[in-house]
């Protein structure tokens, strides 16, 4: 039996060992997928490879969170911060984007499943053929209630809240709110804009880079989620890792009780 064999043994004896250890499966995890442009280097091949493999990753991930029951998943995809990297690179990455949004309009699982996909971010900043394949996959998944896939682009958790209050106060100036009804539940409307975001429980980062940088602060810091921070970069990341973050979140819960 080659080494390969036995290592693929190996990981499946522990996976099952941690689905026992996971009693409380988190509604909702958001991912921060750190590490494709350091995959890329260390393993002597190009940015673009890496991202691409990281999108595999991702497509992994989806499939893991269905198995286990994980109903949201926002993932970290590109931030404010990010319209900063080279031509090239930002080429690579709306088309990349482009891509793998038209291949969940076609794949019957999403359909099948009934998975929402849900776009958080300045989609303004983005070129118009990516707005138009985000409102496409929105539009045809607007009615799935079952799983929802957020995909968060041109995304920055500081810039969502300045928004939300540019908002409120609009309305407040116009006389449509008054400023005693300015509540928690206002400001999380004005923020989601009536999408389906419930609190984060568990925030994952890969890469070995122990921040959350400006991810989801409304969600995850008022609702005190858990955080899981892992060394393999994104390319990398495997379903034990996804439980090891799990369990972590189980055994915070049981402590907290």
């Amino acid at each position: 039996m080659n080494l390969k064999k036995i290592r693929s043994i190996l990981e499946g004896a522990y996976e099952h060992r941690l689905m026992r250890e996971c009693n409380a499966i988190p509604c909702h995890i958001a991912l921060i997928q750190d590490g494709n442009r350091r995959f890329a280097e260390e393993h002597g091949i190009d940015t673009a490879a890496g991202h691409r493999m990281g999108a595999e990753t991702t497509e992994c991930l989806l499939g893991w969170a269905q198995e286990l029951g994980i109903r949201h998943i926002t993932l970290y995809t590109f931030s404010t911060e990010n319209f900063k990297r080279d031509k090239d690179e930002l080429h690579t990455l709306f088309s990349l984007f482009r891509e793998k949004l038209k291949m969940v309009t076609e794949d019957d699982r999403v359909h099948k499943n009934r998975v929402c996909i849900q776009i958080i971010g300045d989609r303004s900043l983005l070129p118009a053929d990516l707005q138009e394949c985000i409102e496409r996959a929105e539009a045809l998944t607007s009615d799935y209630e079952d799983y929802f896939i957020n995909i968060a682009l041109a995304y920055g958790g500081r810039n969502e809240i300045v928004h939300a209050t540019k908002s409120i106060l609009s309305d407040v100036r116009d006389g449509e709110i008054s400023p005693d009804n300015i509540d928690v539940d206002l400001i999380d409307e004005r923020i989601h804009k009536g999408l389906c975001l419930p609190p984060v429980d568990l925030i994952i980062r890969t890469g070995n880079d122990q921040r959350t940088s400006n991810f989801l602060p409304w969600l995850a810091n008022g609702n005190e989620s858990a955080v899981y921070f892992c060394a393999p970069y994104w390319p990398s990341f495997r379903k034990i890792d996804l439980l090891r973050a799990i369990r972590l979140y189980d055994q915070r819960l049981k402590n907290s009780a």
